[in-house]
């Protein structure tokens, strides 16, 4: 019944990824840590090589219609590359110091970031229209790599914002078509999280097993998630979604 329900939940995940384009890690990490009871150390590892596996089939498909931006890639991974590094090491140094007191802190904050994403996205649709056919802001491909060190640093330590805190930061700063961001976002979200997920399975914070029951069930769930999208009021369905997110995270820092 366990194997059944993992795949459930990868089909439940999948189903709400296709719906909303709300990103893998934030509705799954708190299911693996409150529903699955994981370490939540383990549930950022898995969770991260679980991004890593679905996103590939969508960057392929960007990849072939032109979609991807190469050079902003590049200028994202030249932070987040690093950023991932350093945010995996911080765990293994808390770890090795504090032992099952890592698991503490990815819960704070992971809690965090489950306040913060949400109430990014409930406002996406306002910041897109504001940044609509405006000049770029930002000419450097310094501070995009700073966008990426940033973004990779939290993922490293929490999997959590290798799309949906990349994608704000970069909607803020650059004027390229809501195509070409998503593809160019989803691209570059397949090297941060293969590099995390890496990093984490060598430390032994993956669940092998896990991840491919999960991907099972997530692949017929983003196919219907894709078709029941332009089927029902998504826009509800998101708010829904990232109130619930909003409570999620609030009961993680005052559990």
């Amino acid at each position: 019944m366990l194997i059944v329900a993992k795949i459930v939940i990868g089909f439940l995940v999948g189903t709400l990824i296709g719906m909303t384009g709300v990103g893998g890690g934030v509705l799954l990490l708190p299911i693996l840590i409150f529903a699955l009871h994981l370490p939540p150390i383990v549930a950022v590892g898995s969770d991260a090589l679980f991004n890593f596996l679905t996103k590939i089939g969508s960057s392929y498909v960007h990849l072939t219609k032109g979609t991807v931006r190469a050079k902003l890639v590049l200028g994202l991974a030249t932070g987040s590359i690093p950023g991932s590094i350093l945010g995996v090491g911080l765990l293994r140094v808390l770890r090795q110091a504090y032992g099952n007191g890592v698991n503490t802190f990815i819960t704070t904050t992971v809690g965090i970031l489950l306040i913060l994403v949400p109430t990014l996205l409930l406002f996406q649709s306002q910041i897109e229209e504001r940044v609509t056919n405006r000049p770029p802001t930002m000419q450097s491909m310094v501070g995009v790599s700073a966008i990426g060190l940033l973004a990779g640093f939290l993922v490293g330590m929490t999997s959590v914002g290798s799309g949906s805190i990349i994608m704000m930061l970069l909607l803020l700063f650059y004027s390229f078509s809501p195509k070409v961001m998503v593809g160019t976002d989803i691209v570059h979200a397949v090297l941060l999280t293969g590099v995390t997920s890496f990093l984490h399975f060598k430390m032994g914070n993956v669940d092998l097993s896990l991840v491919g029951l999960l991907v099972i069930g997530s692949i017929p769930g983003g196919v219907l998630g894709s078709h029941l999208s332009t089927r029902m009021p998504v826009p509800w369905l998101r708010r829904l979604l990232c109130a619930v997110l909003l409570a999620t995270g609030a009961r993680m820092l005052w559990a």
